[in-house]
Formats: structure tokens, sequence, C-alpha cells
């Protein structure tokens, strides 16, 4: 069906539905010219937006409905994660060419729904438009956190042990597969298609992690390691080592490296759209977080290296020796063709 057969407020009618999963707080949702909620006593308000665009950040023919509707809102999930944050309530507006139909449209609001209904998340209204040639679609979220508990990018310390919570380098080898419109080759291929579609947010995690005495710094890895590493960094003037051997590369990653003569190290150091969270703890209190964190979440963290006052950012290698890591990763004035032929 087409969008002009039941306009705009018909196709807002139809996506609203089932779009409020918590009603506490929530006086006004959808249906009036601006949403009502209470705020959150005895937290402050954590928000963030983020935009996808057709041709930069995802190619319509590529993937479905429902994947872009999940992922539109997992990037802003974990940008609520990686502060330690509640994700509370979200908005969505999108901007709709003619050759997009309703089906894949409510798709996209449906991948939103599954998602904002696992971590109680409120879909309570946006914008819709038409569009002249490409899909976009801007996600807003809105979170909350005990102001004491937030995590920030600017307060890592020389001698912390930096970690991360899972896998580097798999979105980016599902972007190489899908771009590339390479079927399954070898084992973990589909793994590592639906690593880039589906992405994980983090926030239970990051909550944990915000309580925990000692963790200091935290982002998450929408850029890339080496990238997103370097934003901790200069917030906090300092540098680090990173040492190679520890990186977590996963089995699927290696095949995928191994099928296509890919350095592994490197794939993951400059990978983006993984958002895994990178943090960094005090050494004093490094194995009592990691210990904790075990005994709750089903994977493990990783220790990557130990931030240093040399402003310098170093890969070391296991027979001692040191490369400088320049940071490379997501760059989000290059096209999604432009990317997967530059890997």
């Amino acid at each position: 069906m087409e969008l002009k057969e039941i306009g705009e407020f018909g196709l807002i009618k139809r996506l609203s539905r089932g779009a409020v999963v918590r009603k506490e707080n929530i006086i006004r949702s959808i249906g009036d010219d601006a949403a009502v909620f209470r705020a959150y006593p005895e937290e402050v308000i954590l928000f963030t937006t983020d935009m996808l665009v057709e041709r930069i950040h995802f190619l319509k023919k590529a993937t479905s409905g429902y994947n872009l509707g999940y992922k539109s809102l997992a990037v802003n999930l974990s940008d609520i994660a990686a502060m330690g944050g509640n994700a509370r309530e979200a908005f969505c507006s999108i901007a709709i060419p003619k050759a997009v139909d309703i089906e894949f449209v409510e798709n996209i609001y449906e991948g939103m729904k599954t998602l904002a209904a696992e971590f109680n998340v409120n879909l309570l209204g946006g914008d819709t438009t038409s569009s002249k040639i490409d899909l976009i679609i801007n996600v807003s979220v809105i979170g909350s956190a005990p102001e004491n508990e937030i995590l920030y990018r600017n307060r890592a310390q020389c001698g912390d042990k930096i970690f991360t919570t899972g896998f580097l380098g798999e979105s980016r080898a599902g972007c190489f597969l899908i771009t590339n419109d390479i079927q399954a080759c070898f084992k973990g291929c589909e793994t590592l298609k639906a690593s880039h579609f589906l992405p994980r947010p983090y926030l239970k995690e990051g909550k944990f992690l915000a309580r925990q005495k000692g963790v200091h710094a935290a982002i998450d890895i929408s850029d890339g390691l080496s990238s997103d590493l370097e934003h901790i960094l200069e917030e906090s003037g300092k540098g680090a080592q990173i040492f190679a051997d520890t990186i977590p590369i996963s089995q699927d990653l290696k095949n995928f490296c191994r099928q296509f003569s890919f350095d592994p190290v490197q794939f993951a150091l400059s990978g983006g759209e993984d958002y895994a969270l990178l943090f960094t703890v005090s050494s004093d209190n490094a194995e009592k977080v990691k210990k904790n964190y075990e005994k709750i979440f089903p994977r493990p963290i990783y220790e990557l290296g130990v931030i240093t006052e040399t402003n310098n950012m170093e890969l070391v290698f296991s027979d001692g020796t040191v490369q400088q890591i320049l940071p490379k990763g997501w760059d989000h004035f290059l096209t999604v063709e432009t990317r997967a032929s530059d890997l």
C-alpha cells in the first residue's frame, strides 16, 4: 500500500499502536502537539539524538524495515548506556520518499517497538514528513540517572585499566559482507551480519558499571576502538597503551579475516558500530569490578590496556614492539559504499 492512500495522520494512527509500554509518569503520549510526562524524582535528565540517512548510514536495498528500526533506536540506547543511565522515553522523526511503501515503514516501527519493549522504553511521538529521494530517520531518547552515578569521558586517570564489554570488529565485518552482497561462505558469516543489523545496547551493564567504585570514564564504541578511545584520552588529557594480544576478537571475525586476508587486530581497532562499552577502572578496583560483573552478566569484560600520562595512544605486541595507533574508524561524511570499498 502506498502512503498517499492513508495520508500522514492515518500513518501516525497505525504507527502509534503499542508505542507506550510503561504508563507511569506519562500524562499524554502521541495525539497532541507535545508529549507530557513527569520528570524522574531524584534523577537528572539525559538526552541524546542520532540520525540515520539512506546511502550514508544504510542501504535500504540491503536491510529490512525491522532491522533498520531496531538499529535506529539501539544506537541511541547505547549512548544512554555509556553514561550509566536508564532509557525512558523515545521520539522518532522520519522523512519518507514516495518509493517506500507503508509495510516497510510499519516494519521500521515494529523493530523499534520490539527493542523498546525489551528495555521498558516508551515511544512518545516525533514527526513524519515526505522526502524527495532518501529515507531519513532521526531518533531521540530521554534518559535519567542519579547525578553522582553518571559516567563521563573526561575522568580517566593514569594507571586505570581499560576494559570493553564485548567483541570488536564484528559489525565492520558484517557491513563488508552486506554491502558487497556476500552470502554465507564461512562459519559465522550470518552472525557477523546480525552484529551489524541488530547491535546490542548495553544498558543494564552501563548502569551496573556506573555504580561500581573505581569506574572512572566510559564511552560506547560507535566509531571504532581507536577513535572512541581517542575521545576519552582527549577529554581526560591522557594517553594509553593497548595490548594487541588482549583485544577481544571472536572466532567468527578470525574466520572472516582469514577468508578475506585482513589483519584481525587492525580490523578490530578501526571497526565502527560495535556499540560495546569502553571504560576505565582504577587498578586497585579492577579485579573486584571484573568479578562482580561476571556474577551478574553471562559474558565477561575484556581488559585491553592501561591509561598513561604520555598523551600517546600505542599498540603493544607480545614481543615488546610498540606501534603508534592513529585514530581510524567510522566517518559520517563518507557513504556506506565508500566505507566498504576502503576495507
